[in-house]
């Protein structure tokens, strides 16, 4: 089945099974470009003005871009370097890790849920389970030498900033600082590095369609010099381009549920181009399976009442990927 894989060959033409129905296309000229996305420098010294403008932009956009998050720009450099070799593998390389499972903790595969969907997706990826990494790291992939090393290194970097978010998140919303690390329990950590080929015709397809993030929250590194990333603000489609360094941080499902709906979990889609190829690393966290989320207890007021339901995360992950990526919000199904 690895000959699935978008990865494996030149493409000249987009097979049928990627076109999307007339009305579900990008229509890449209506899509907006040069807005203000906003910015946090975590660098700054004035903690509370950290604070706010990352409740600010929680509220308002659901995701922003932080500077000076302590991830050196030279591991940077060496995590796209090291993803981009692992896509030119041979086929016959890539072809062990292959699976469309989408229960496998290390898989490549290609488009989202190809045992599911009806409209592939314009994107190969290789998933990996980062937490523990003593656990996982024996089964991800041997080859490029220092594939191990390098995205393990990134793992834990990028664990503890998600970790530091978590602490002003909280506190934006009023909480203590502790409230959303405790309240997510031991935390899952997954990756996904992504590959877009350059297609033949972008604009009837996606290299991911439009969805929200079933987790708590994403950091995305994203390819400096191909654009992408396309996220819903206003009613319309806003492209993201990253100030040089920057990661971009998504707000996720979870997250707006324990803010009691007060803070947004993005709509986000991924675009593709004919000319170059784009690559992006996501790395996730996610709560305990086991633990129950909802609304914190200390934003549920007689006139802020529970938006949503208690439920755990086990159970919101498996309706989310039971459904397709792009249908309603998967949140939807768990409001009071």
């Amino acid at each position: 089945m690895a000959e699935q894989l978008l990865s494996t060959a030149v493409h000249d033409t987009l097979p049928g099974s990627y076109v999307r129905p007339e009305s579900q296309r990008p229509r890449l000229a209506e899509v907006v470009t040069g807005a203000r996305i906003p910015v946090v420098d975590l660098g700054s010294p004035d903690r509370a003005a950290v604070v706010a403008a990352i409740g600010d932009a929680c509220r308002s956009h659901g995701f922003f871009q932080v500077l000076n998050h302590g991830v050196h720009a030279d591991l940077v450099a060496a995590v796209m370097a090291v993803g981009r070799a692992f896509f030119r593998l041979s086929p016959e390389e890539k072809a062990k890790l292959y699976s469309d499972d989408p229960a496998r903790k290390i898989r490549l595969s290609t488009s989202f849920n190809v045992r599911k969907e009806t409209v592939h997706n314009w994107r190969d990826y290789l998933r990996l389970h980062c937490h523990p990494l003593d656990e996982f790291v024996p089964d991800w992939p041997s080859n490029p030498p220092d594939f191990k090393d390098t995205m393990s290194t990134y793992c834990k970097e990028v664990r503890e900033l998600g970790f530091r978010l978590y602490a002003a998140i909280s506190e934006s919303l009023g909480l203590e600082a502790s409230y959303m690390k405790e309240t997510l329990g031991e935390q899952e950590q997954h990756m996904a590095v992504n590959f877009y080929p350059p297609c033949p015709e972008p604009e009837l397809t996606y290299g991911l369609p439009a969805h929200t993030d079933p987790n708590a929250l994403t950091i995305l590194l994203m390819d400096q010099d191909v654009a992408g990333l396309q996220v819903l603000h206003g009613g319309k489609w806003v492209a993201v381009n990253p100030q040089p360094g920057a990661l971009i941080i998504n707000i996720g499902d979870q997250l707006q549920a324990l803010s009691n709906g007060q803070y947004r979990s993005v709509w986000h889609r991924a675009v593709v181009n004919s000319d170059r190829e784009r690559m992006s690393v996501a790395s996730f966290l996610c709560p305990c399976n086991h633990v129950v989320l909802g609304p914190a207890k200390k934003l549920v007021t007689e006139d802020t009442p529970a938006v949503y339901r208690s439920y755990t995360y086990d159970e919101y992950y498996k309706k989310f990927w039971s459904r397709n990526l792009d249908q309603e919000h998967c949140l939807e199904l768990f409001r009071t």
